[in-house]
Parts: C-alpha cells; structure tokens; sequence
C-alpha cells in the first residue's frame, strides 16, 4: 500500500474515532508532514518528534531495512502489551489508523490529529523489535487547538 493513507475521509463525511492519544486525521487538516525512517538497527529515525496540540500531522514513514517493521501508536503500557501478544501470534495483522506496517523498501503514511498536550508513544511491535529498543515518543506541546465541529 505503498504511499497510500490508511485513513481515507469519505467525501462529506466529518466522523472519526477519538482516541486517548488523538484521533485520525484529514488531509484536508494536515499542517505538515514528518518522515521517519525505519531501518533494520531497530531504531525509528527520528525517534522523537514534537507537535503541537491540534495539529494534523501526514506522517511518511519509510522502511528503510531488509524486513517488515511497523509503527504502531499509543501508549506505553499498551504497546508493551500489544508487542507480547505479538509474540504469541507473530501472524497478527494491525489493519488500525494509528498503525503501518510495511514491507522492506516500502513506504506508507499515516495522517493523526493530536487533540491532546500529552506524550504518544510509538514502536514497531514485530516480535522481537520492541524488545530490541525499536521506540519512539511523539511530544505534543500545549498549544493553540485548530480543532473543528466534527
């Protein structure tokens, strides 16, 4: 699904899922894009991104390495949970709008509107990479909310 949104808006519609760590986003929303690459050293790059509240972020994510990686947000207990199911069933797909999985030298982005000042977590929860430090925080500031009726 190379360069594809995980999170389409269907035409008229202005409905979403809000989450604790935000709520998917709109490309007609989005204030700037981020890339981060992810490579086979089990680290995210950049592995620590600022936001600010309300903003609407495309993130581009590449996988820059020889094996499927993902990243998947949310927060630290959940992820650390998630990444030991994933152990237990390595088949298991994340078809979620918080979550890109990507085979080698694919890319892929994702389109998040972060409501709150907060800390989001992010990681790729392939059996063992988690483990291996395979992490990242998204640091969203207090700041001025552009959010929208919905």
């Amino acid at each position: 699904m190379c360069g594809a949104s995980l999170w389409v808006q269907a035409a008229g519609t202005h409905t979403h899922p809000d989450t604790p760590i935000g709520a998917p986003g709109y490309s007609d929303k989005v204030t700037r894009t981020i890339t981060i690459d992810m490579q086979d050293n089990m680290r995210f790059v950049p592995a620590t991104l600022v936001v600010k509240q309300g903003e609407t972020i495309r993130l581009l994510v590449r996988n820059k390495g020889a094996m499927t990686h993902e990243l998947v947000m949310g927060n630290s207990q959940d992820l650390l949970a998630h990444a030991k199911a994933m152990q237990q069933a390595p088949q298991m797909q994340h078809r979620d709008p918080n979550s890109l999985s990507l085979a080698p030298g694919r890319q892929g982005e994702l389109l998040w509107h972060f409501t709150r000042a907060m800390t989001v977590d992010f990681a790729c929860l392939q059996p063992g990479h988690f483990e291996s430090g395979m992490r990242g925080k998204i640091e969203v500031a207090k700041g001025h909310s552009d959010a929208h009726a919905h």
